[in-house]
């Protein structure tokens, strides 16, 4: 499926620094499919620092894959890889990113000859699955693979008579052939051989009819390297990591990472301040796991307009606070941390009326809260999966593949609202009566919300609650029942922590506003609850019994 926070090499630049920020150590790799055109784009992850680089060729793939896309999709690694190595070399890219080849590779020629065309790194999948025992039975998509390898079946992976000793068995083989190619072409290492091409060479077979058109000179062309210029890997991207505002922030928290205490912080921020809370989460990860730090441990009060990735993978126990706004992005992949954003108190337009954050806010989070006293942009909470959110307006796609957590909508959305949603409840603001027509009614159905708890509320197992009660629990209750509840919550959390004066006109007038809100619910996220309730109802039986 496509990744829906891309649409540019920009936006595979701006992902790239995300992911260095909240783990500077990690190696950030993009995996490219080969086929015409890949030297392009190969040349734009190298300009995006990407750290790492994959060509992977048409013969591999996953079991899982349909026959049609393995046989049809792509071409040979070969081919790819030779383009990348011409075109990164002919920008000067070369350099400062690892490439690796994988899609077939099955013996040391095989690692030889990538060698030489340009990679680094070789990867290895199918063969060292056969070696494992592995029949290709192409099941591994279905839990029913029969010699055991791919499925979580008990009875099925009794089956499974692999042992690591096999598949290093192979790799020795692999590496055996490889050091043989090698004495026979005078290199002591692989690093000597990478880029070589010009060892490699064409054999003519004459018999073969098919074989009298193949032209292979500008797979084998060789680009004239400048003075000191290499043909491989020799240095490490400068993601500018030491100029983020997190540096600071996380110098300024020790306190609280190392012994707990509570800190707060008052700072300005700019547009040039992009991913900030990002890598301060990923110290706080790294002490703490995803539990973090208790709940408002950390608060960061931010006054301007923050850069792209506000608060991506905030932890839980920080709370960024922004008065401004900020770009695309925020919360991406929010982590249990709450972030605020509201506009400053003197300014006199309607937030209703006026954008706040950018697009793609709440992309893929998984926990934590964020409240935005103003309108988002487009793909508002795209890919949430358990974050709660609260917001005065949306632009198109709001909740788009949306799995879980609770949004709030006080304002207008745009059009296809919750298309490909299949978890997660919503409530959205609709005194004109028009939501309906802009939702996409696929998956969900649209419900009035009524006073009262709901039928069938007795069998609830909890109810919304003033506070988040961990990372895992937001206080949102059971998503079956509470509705007015729940809704009336999250309209006193956002004006608690926002000062909207949207929500403190609903709560003003909350008995004739209730009646305005739409509920937005899965259909087979609702049979699902239900299935679970039940569940839990035929335990409970059992027990008193």
């Amino acid at each position: 499926p496509p990744h829906h926070d891309i649409y540019s090499i920009e936006d595979l630049a701006q992902l790239i620094h995300d992911l260095k920020n909240v783990q500077p150590e990690a190696r950030i790799s993009v995996k490219l499919v080969s086929e015409v055109g890949v030297g392009t784009v190969a040349a734009g992850v190298s300009k995006s620092k990407a750290d790492h680089l994959t060509i992977s060729g048409y013969e591999g793939g996953t079991g899982a894959s349909p026959l049609t896309s393995l046989t049809h999709a792509g071409s040979p690694w070969e081919i790819g890889l030779a383009e990348t190595q011409q075109t990164l070399l002919l920008n000067d890219l070369r350099s400062r990113i690892a490439v690796q080849v994988d899609g077939g590779l099955r013996t040391g020629r095989d690692v030889a000859i990538g060698a030489l065309l340009g990679a680094d790194e070789f990867g290895f999948a199918t063969a060292p699955l056969i070696a494992a025992g592995c029949i290709m039975m192409r099941k591994c998509h279905l839990n029913t693979c029969p010699v055991g390898v791919a499925t979580q079946d008990p009875v099925l992976r009794k089956r499974f008579t692999g042992t690591p000793e096999h598949v290093i068995n192979y790799f020795f083989f692999v590496a055996e052939e490889l050091r043989q190619i090698m004495a026979e072409m005078g290199f002591r290492t692989v690093e000597e051989m990478v880029g070589r091409v010009d060892k490699l060479d064409m054999r003519r077979v004459r018999r073969h009819w098919k074989a009298h058109g193949v032209d292979l000179k500008r797979i084998l062309h060789e680009v004239p390297l400048k003075e000191g210029q290499l043909p491989r890997h020799t240095e490490a991207q400068d993601h500018g990591l030491g100029a983020a505002m997190d540096v600071e922030l996380i110098e300024a928290c020790k306190p609280a990472i190392e012994s707990g205490q509570a800190v707060q912080i008052s700072r300005s921020i700019r547009n040039v301040n992009r991913t900030v809370g990002a890598m301060l989460s990923g110290r706080i990860a790294e002490a703490y796991g995803h539990d973090g730090l208790p709940q408002d441990t950390i608060r960061i009060d931010l006054t301007g307009v923050a850069g792209q990735s506000f608060g991506a993978w905030l932890a839980h126990g920080v709370t960024m606070s922004l008065t401004g706004d900020a770009n695309d992005y925020v919360g991406k992949g929010l982590s249990g941390g709450r972030i605020v954003v509201k506009p400053p108190q003197d300014v006199s337009r309607d937030p209703t009326d006026n954008i706040i954050v950018g697009n793609t806010v709440l992309y893929g989070g998984i926990a934590g809260e964020a409240y935005f006293a103003g309108v988002a942009g487009e793909r508002f909470a795209v890919r949430n999966s358990g974050a709660v959110a609260v917001v005065e307006g949306t632009g198109d796609h709001a909740l788009e593949y949306m799995t879980g957590g609770v949004v709030c909508v006080l304002g207008k959305t745009g059009r296809n609202v919750a298309a490909g949603m299949s978890g997660g409840i919503a409530y959205v603001y609709d005194p004109d009566g028009k939501f309906t027509q802009l939702v996409n009614h696929a998956q969900v159905d649209i419900l009035d919300v009524k006073p009262g708890d709901g039928e069938g509320a007795e069998k609830s197992w909890g109810t919304p609650q003033q506070r988040a009660v961990s990372v895992e629990n937001p206080g949102m209750g059971d998503p079956l029942y509470h509705d007015a509840e729940r809704l009336k919550v999250l309209v006193e959390r956002h004006h608690l922590h926002t000062g909207s004066a949207r929500a403190k006109a609903l709560l003003d007038d909350w008995a004739n506003q209730l009646k305005n809100f739409r509920k937005v619910m899965p259909r087979d996220y609702a049979k699902a609850l239900k299935a679970l309730e039940d569940e839990r109802e035929s335990a409970a039986m059992e027990a008193a019994e």
